[in-house]
């Protein structure tokens, strides 16, 4: 499912910059890169798929995700962010895909990636998440922030063939 966010190379842009070294003073060259992310589809067997109403901007519900950092891998920090968000445990069943439009987030460019997991029981919102509920297709909350719909969509779709329902049967 390759998305095309540009059409033309010249909308990218490479953004060097020149900071000095805080011990030495040397002039270091300095990139602006994207932010890489992690969001956990938590699978509630029977029930549907966690999401979290996010308290800070951009409000809304949201796939609950967050920053990986330094030092963690993108499965550290899926694990992470769903217990910080969620109160859930979680297995890690697989990756499902990256997304990285540049204006998937309006903070900022971040890059993520998605994860199927399970859990047990029912999310309890925490972290930076004012609610957290349990939803099918059928019954999303709104309004959804970031590119989260059009991941949702994705999931289900992908659900809806052998994609992944063979992968969460095995």
């Amino acid at each position: 499912m390759a998305r095309r966010s540009s059409d033309s190379r010249k909308d990218r842009v490479k953004i060097k910059m020149k900071k000095k070294c805080p011990c030495c003073g040397e002039d270091l060259d300095w990139y602006k890169n994207p932010f890489p992310t992690v969001d956990i589809i938590i699978e509630i067997e029977g029930r549907g798929v966690v999401l979290v109403k996010r308290k800070n901007d951009p409000v809304g519900w949201a796939i609950p995700g967050g920053f990986v950092d330094y030092g963690e891998s993108l499965e550290e920090a899926a694990v992470r962010e769903a217990l910080e968000e969620t109160g859930l445990n979680v297995e890690l069943k697989r990756q499902m895909h990256t997304y990285s439009d540049p204006r998937r987030d309006p903070r900022h460019h971040t890059i993520t990636t998605v994860f199927i997991a399970a859990a047990e029981g029912g999310p309890v919102a925490g972290d930076d998440a004012g609610e957290a509920g349990v939803f099918t297709e059928e019954n999303l909350p709104e309004p959804i922030v970031f590119d989260h719909r059009l991941i949702l969509q994705d999931y289900f779709s992908r659900r809806r063939t052998s994609i992944d329902r063979d992968a969460s049967q095995g």
